[in-house]
């Protein structure tokens, strides 16, 4: 599928400037969050703030994998060597994945988008949480289901397994290992156990892997028209709290990324905006408004119910 000329190659050129530290102060956020959302729910000794307080690790463990995405597609320094180690030190390793191994699968998706060649799409084609148009209460009880961490396991297995491998070369295995051992001897020697597997596993393996698979079924699944590439890649505008758990950085804006993969996250509302000026692409993008109300709209009927209202960026 051939990317259309929307934009000028010099504005584009202008939105693929990499700024670093942009980057740099979204990781620090991630983990700056999880940091307090761990203070305040050790120190507050309520359930009901340790639940909010998964929900929220999930959310920022989600962020984390986006940003590897960026990593992926080397959006963050000209140095892709460093670059490399300090996306899998702080995004990937800590998920179960390498930036590598992402990117292997991540690249055959953008070739062969919603194709037989797709190793992201393919899979999901088998799947019973990939078929619509849904019940209402399969989608609930799909989305319990990853609350009692059965159907995160399914999605390991089925989805997540190329990302977990990773063996470049023997060096890198055995820094990898490294890495994990040192974390398990910091964990021992703290005991600091019970705090990993509540503030860590237990996010990971139920909201974190919730919060993908709504974010996948929103970027290409359910009422869409895989004839071209801007009506098979939905563009979902959240509402505020949406960002937090479905959309961090920007991840939401699917189509503008698919179209242009070179444009850092930080710059894909810029993107969108200029994008939604030209009426050839406002007329063919796939853009719904709200995951919690468009998407599941979508997703139950299986059809586009495009906005009746201007479009304009969810505050």
């Amino acid at each position: 599928m051939a990317n259309p000329n929307y934009i000028p190659r010099e504005e584009l050129k202008a939105l693929s400037v990499l700024s670093p530290h942009k980057t740099a102060l979204g990781i620090a956020f991630n983990w700056a969050v999880i940091i307090v959302a761990i203070s305040v729910s050790v120190w507050s000794q309520s359930w009901l703030v340790y639940i909010a307080s998964i929900a929220i690790i999930a959310g920022r463990q989600h962020a984390l994998a986006v940003m590897n995405h960026d990593f992926a597609h080397h959006r963050f320094l000209k140095n892709k060597v460093l670059s490399e180690w300090i996306g899998d030190i702080f995004l990937a390793w800590p998920i179960l994945i390498t930036v590598n191994s992402y990117r292997t699968t991540h690249m055959e998706h953008h070739f062969h988008t919603n194709t037989d060649k797709d190793p992201d799409f393919v899979p999901r084609q088998t799947m019973k949480t990939y078929k619509f148009p849904m019940n209402v209460w399969f989608l609930i009880t799909s989305l319990l289901g990853y609350a009692a961490a059965i159907t995160s396991v399914y999605d390991i297995k089925s989805l997540h397994l190329k990302k977990i491998s990773d063996t470049t070369t023997r060096s890198y295995v055995f820094a990898r290992l490294g890495f994990y051992a040192v974390v398990g001897l910091i964990i021992g020697f703290t005991g600091t156990w019970q705090g990993f597997l509540l503030y860590w596993v237990v996010p990971y393996f139920t909201f974190f892997f919730a919060f993908n698979y709504v974010r996948g079924v929103a970027e290409h699944f359910s009422g869409m028209d895989y004839s071209t590439l801007e009506g098979g890649t939905r563009t979902v505008l959240p509402y505020w709290w949406e960002r937090a758990f479905f959309g961090p950085h920007n991840v939401n804006y699917h189509s503008e990324h698919h179209l242009y993969p070179g444009v850092p996250f930080y710059n894909l509302p810029a993107l969108h905006k200029r994008l939604m000026e030209n009426p050839d692409y406002r007329n063919a993008a796939h853009i719904t408004r709200g995951y919690s109300t468009g998407l599941v709209s979508e997703v139950l009927q299986d059809r586009y119910i495009r906005p009746s209202q201007v479009i304009a960026p969810a505050e």
